[in-house]
């Protein structure tokens, strides 16, 4: 069996031309483009300073729970009320719920976290050899300080937030 080919096309010339085409070869054979000395913008790289300060802000945003606050729109504070009094007292965190948090809650958790990070960095600065004794001393018990609060306010957060953890 045999296939059959359909009739061959013809060659390119360059006198078949459509219409639009002749008419833009037209237009612009007769203008020319203009001389014109751009300067290339120099972008200059920013400062590490910058670079850490974006770093930090974003990961402060992300473990707060940013996103989770813009999609769900949970109310910044809660309110339970008194027992005793009947009055309406603020809540800060969301009992009980793990998925779930009021916006307060979330920035002062990350606020904890980024104070523990900050507290690392701290620890880090403090073991150059090239920064005086009474700095490095410095940041040494600042860095202590910011994990051992970080640390122990996170642990006071998760045990509002579940009453019945580590007991």
């Amino acid at each position: 069996m045999a296939s059959k080919a359909g009739p061959p096309h013809p060659p390119p010339s360059s006198t078949t031309m459509d219409p639009f085409a002749l008419t833009l070869k037209l237009l612009f054979s007769a203008l020319r483009a203009p001389r014109m000395r751009l300067k290339i913008p120099s972008v200059s790289l920013p400062s590490p300073m910058t670079v850490f300060s974006l770093v930090l802000v974003t990961y402060f945003m992300v473990i707060s729970g940013v996103v989770y606050d813009v999609i769900v729109e949970p109310p910044g504070i809660g309110s339970r009320q008194d027992a005793g009094t009947g009055a309406y007292r603020p809540v800060v965190f969301l009992p009980g719920r793990v998925n779930g948090q009021y916006i307060i809650e979330g920035l002062s958790s990350g606020f904890m976290f980024l104070l523990g990070g900050v507290g690392i960095i701290m620890l880090d600065l403090a073991v150059d050899k090239n920064r005086a004794r009474s700095v490095r001393i410095a940041f040494l018990v600042a860095g202590v300080s910011f994990v051992c609060i970080a640390y122990v306010m996170s642990i006071l957060f998760i045990r509002i937030k579940i009453p019945a953890y580590l007991r």
